[in-house]
C-alpha cells in the first residue's frame, strides 16, 4: 500500500458507485444499506464470511461484531487500503469478483449487498460464490429492485449499474448458480419515511436526485430530513416484492 496516498486512505470520495457513512447529504443511502446489514448480521454469527464488494467497509465491520472472521474484498486498491486502515476487525483483500481469491469450499457465508447490479458477468460471479462456499453455505445478497429504481427504462438510471434485476430475475439467477432461495424480502419506507415522502412532493428519493442533478445548494429542510434518517425507518418483509425499493435474498447451496 506504499503507493497509495494517506489522504486517499483516510477519506474515500463519493463516486456514485458506493456510499460512505458520516456525510449528511449521503445519509439516506447509507442508512438504507445499513438496514440490510443489520437484518443479515445475525446470519453471520460465528461464521467465516466473505463480503464480496465491501466498498467503504462499514458493513464488513458491523458483521465482524458477530462473525468468527470477515474477509472484506474489493477490486479498488484505494478502497482496500482504506478498509485495512479504518477497520482492523476485518481482513481487507484486493481481488476480482470474477475470480475470487479463495479456495474451494472455504467459507460459511458470502455476503454481497448492492453489488451484483454493478457486474458485467453476474452468472460468473454467482458461480464463484458457489465455488467458495461450503455445502449448505449461505449467500446473502441485496440489489435495487429494477421495477422501482429504474422504472420503465431499458438502461439503468445509475451509470455504474450494468444490469438491474426484478425479484423473479434475481431468483432465477440464483437457481441457475445452484442456490435455493430460502427468503426473498423487500426493503421499503416505513411510516416516518412515508411522511417525509409526502413532505417532499411524494418522493424523498426524487427530491434528492433533483438537487444532485441540478448541482445547486440543498434546501435546508431536505438536508435536515435526509440527515435524520435512521436504519429502523425502513421496513423489510416479503410482501409485494414488486413494490419494494431493494431486494434481499437469503439463499443456500442446493
Amino acid at each position: 500500500m506504499t503507493d497509495i496516498d494517506a489522504g486517499q486512505v483516510s477519506c474515500l470520495p463519493l463516486t456514485g458507485e458506493r456510499t460512505v457513512p458520516g456525510v449528511g447529504h449521503e445519509n439516506y443511502w447509507f442508512r438504507r444499506h445499513e438496514a440490510a446489514y443489520l437484518l443479515l448480521a445475525g446470519r453471520c454469527r460465528d461464521a467465516l464470511v466473505l463480503e464480496a464488494g465491501c466498498g467503504e467497509g462499514y458493513g464488513a465491520d458491523l458483521i465482524a461484531g458477530c462473525a468468527r472472521r470477515v474477509v472484506a474484498l474489493d477490486y479498488d486498491p484505494v478502497t482496500t487500503a482504506h478498509v485495512a486502515a479504518k477497520y482492523p476487525s476485518v481482513t481487507a483483500v484486493r481481488g476480482n469478483l470474477a475470480a475470487l481469491p479463495l479456495a474451494d469450499a472455504a467459507l460459511d457465508v458470502v455476503m454481497n449487498l448492492q453489488v451484483i447490479e454493478h457486474l458485467w458477468d453476474q452468472r460468473g460471479f454467482l458461480a464463484e460464490c458457489a465455488r467458495v462456499l461450503r455445502p449448505s453455505g449461505q449467500l446473502l445478497t441485496s440489489t435495487p429492485n429494477r421495477l422501482t429504481f429504474s422504472p420503465g427504462r431499458d438502461t439503468p438510471l445509475n451509470p455504474f449499474h450494468t444490469r438491474e434485476l426484478t425479484a423473479a430475475e434475481l431468483a432465477r439467477l440464483l437457481a441457475e448458480a445452484g442456490f435455493t432461495v430460502h427468503e426473498m424480502l423487500g426493503l421499503r419506507h416505513g411510516p416516518a419515511l412515508r411522511a417525509r415522502d409526502h413532505a417532499h412532493g411524494g418522493s424523498l428519493v426524487d427530491a434528492q436526485v433533483v438537487v444532485a442533478l441540478d448541482g445547486g445548494p440543498w434546501p435546508a429542510r431536505l438536508l435536515a430530513d435526509v440527515a435524520a434518517v435512521q436504519a429502523d425507518d425502513f421496513d423489510i418483509h416479503g410482501d409485494k416484492l414488486d413494490d419494494s425499493l431493494d431486494l434481499i435474498a437469503i439463499a443456500r447451496l442446493a
